[in-house]
């Protein structure tokens, strides 16, 4: 059974934060009009006192001003906003919307009536939530008016309009704990939506094995997801992808296998044909050479990675790996300061690069590069036993930790 989360009580934790926002622009207003002094007097007292929590006496002191000067934009909007912390979100709304009325442009007063309209269950909620999410300019006050936009659609099951909202908010908010549990819902329902619908659609059809064979591979079952991909191109023999994945699966099933390497090469090859020059075939088919200990050939492929991407991480590790090993690690330090800019929780990364300046005499940098790497490396150990707790797998090749910690700088 699937339940749809929803964060009404995000925007509440977050309010205090808010307010200071939300006067500043109702201030504009009142100057912009021209409060009288004692309407200005009634006004700073009430938003002195919801500064302070105190919305009861707030929507006093706002009452007051208004009974002066009935037409008030900054007493309707500051009203409002005491009427929607105390929980009335059909009187906030009406104040809140006589006051965007008269002064369209108070963005923060939209983003706010969106809100108390999402709560009512109006349909004019999203038009307020987007227009405001557009150009709300503060971040905190934008990161709450997207939260209740997402949600929106979220709840409404339409995921074609959460999903840009969702990412917007990741981009603006990479660390919220929140927002990347919110975007974690609205992925995996987008994700089972689209297998559903493969699955309606074409239940036989090798895209439908593929996808099989993909959730196997992220569960841990790699001899079950080889079935599949072999059952998905014997229905497609040239089914875009598949040939790299069965290659990959193959040789991760058993990296240290010879015919395992063997037949794993030979499937990469195949996806060169089909599927073109690609910067992660190369990487592996380096991966293959450098088990069967040809160097050069390895080389020559993490190279030829490179030049087709040069961000493509495992090329840049690849061929710092080949340069430690012939005993230039000034020349590695390139390839490995790039990995751990383009990955800053690559484990492997992180360490060699600590060995690297070592090796150049460059110890202090060593030994801060060092303590990231332990740092790293107890972060994927959480995150292994996390995933090992929802009976996932967390892909995490032999080679990216070292074996012991006797090489330390």
């Amino acid at each position: 059974m699937k339940c749809r989360i929803m964060f009404r009580s995000f925007l509440q934790r977050e309010m205090r934060v808010i307010l200071p926002v939300l006067q500043t622009a109702f201030a504009l207003a009142a100057v912009a009009q021209g409060a009288p002094g004692a309407v200005s007097e009634h006004l700073r007292n009430g938003e002195a006192a919801l500064s302070a929590n105190r919305p009861s006496e707030a929507e006093r002191e706002f009452r007051i001003a208004l009974d002066l000067d009935p037409h008030n934009v900054q007493a309707h909007a500051d009203l409002g906003t005491a009427e929607w912390m105390r929980g009335d979100c059909g009187s906030a709304r009406e104040d809140l919307r006589t006051a965007l009325d008269a002064a369209p442009s108070l963005i923060s007063v939209e983003g706010l009536l969106g809100i108390c309209e999402k709560r009512l269950g109006d349909l004019g909620a999203g038009e307020h939530l987007e227009a405001a999410f557009a150009h709300l300019k503060d971040a905190k006050l934008r990161l709450e008016v997207g939260v209740e936009l997402g949600d929106l659609y979220y709840q409404c099951g339409d995921m074609d309009h959460a999903l840009p909202v969702v990412r917007k908010l990741v981009e603006l908010n990479p660390e919220n704990l929140d927002i990347l549990f919110f975007a974690q819902h609205v992925y995996q329902e987008m994700a089972d939506e689209t297998m559903n619908k493969l699955a309606l659609l074409s239940p036989a059809s090798a895209r439908m094995q593929q996808v099989v064979a993909e959730h196997l591979v992220n569960a841990g079952d790699l001899k079950s997801a080889v079935e599949h991909y072999r059952q998905a191109l014997q229905i497609d023999p040239s089914l875009p992808g598949a040939h790299f994945e069965l290659g990959e699966a193959i040789i991760e099933s058993a990296p240290e296998d010879s015919a395992a390497q063997t037949e794993g090469r030979k499937e990469l090859e195949t996806a060169l044909r089909i599927d073109g020059e690609s910067a992660r075939i190369e990487c592996e088919l380096g991966r293959v050479a450098a088990l069967q200990n040809q160097t050069d050939l390895a080389l020559a492929h993490y190279e030829r990675a490179y030049a087709l991407n040069p961000q493509e991480v495992e090329a840049q590790m690849g061929i710092s790996r080949n340069l430690i090993a012939q005993g230039k690690p000034q020349q590695a330090l390139r390839y490995l300061s790039e990995a751990v800019e383009q990955d800053p929780l690559n484990a492997e990364a992180r360490y060699h690069y600590a060995l690297a300046l070592k090796a150049v005499h460059r110890n202090e940098e060593a030994q801060r590069e060092m303590q990231v790497f332990e740092t790293v490396r107890r972060a994927h150990a959480k995150v292994r036993d996390l995933y090992r707790q929802m009976n996932k797998r967390v892909e995490v090749r032999a080679e990216q930790l070292p074996a012991s910690e006797t090489n330390k700088p």
